[in-house]
């Protein structure tokens, strides 16, 4: 069993920066890959972005290439999303979710595809 705890949410301006962190604890030799979801009100789950634990593969949702960083800190079983250039449709509850698989680059991951998930930390881009 793998445990997640999400921090950095708040209220930002359109246009400032936010920094999320996840860290993991439990089994977290399990874990080949950390991502971070997005769910607006009334909206599905919305990939963000993934990270291998490993090798360090990078995916990128379509909606926030180029704007959203993520990256990991593997002593502290930590990963962050590094949120740039943000936008009022930015605005959601933020879930990292660990995965116990590896997907090949460009692919485009599901909630299905992981197995444990934080509580969630709001956003709220302001116009």
């Amino acid at each position: 069993q793998v445990q997640l705890v999400e921090s950095g949410g708040g209220l930002v301006q359109a246009g400032g920066s936010l920094t999320l962190s996840c860290v993991a604890s439990g089994r977290t030799f399990s874990i080949y890959a950390m991502g971070w979801f997005r769910q607006a009100p009334g909206k599905e789950r919305e990939f963000v972005a993934a990270i291998s634990w490993r090798g360090g593969r990078l995916y990128y949702g379509d909606s926030v290439k180029g704007r959203f960083s993520i990256s990991r800190e593997n002593a502290k079983n930590t990963v962050y999303l590094q949120m740039n250039s943000l936008k009022p449709e930015d605005t959601a509850v933020y879930y990292c979710a660990a995965a116990k698989m590896v997907r090949e680059l460009g692919y485009r991951w599901l909630p299905t595809d992981f197995d444990s998930w934080g509580q969630g930390t709001q956003v709220t881009v302001s116009a």
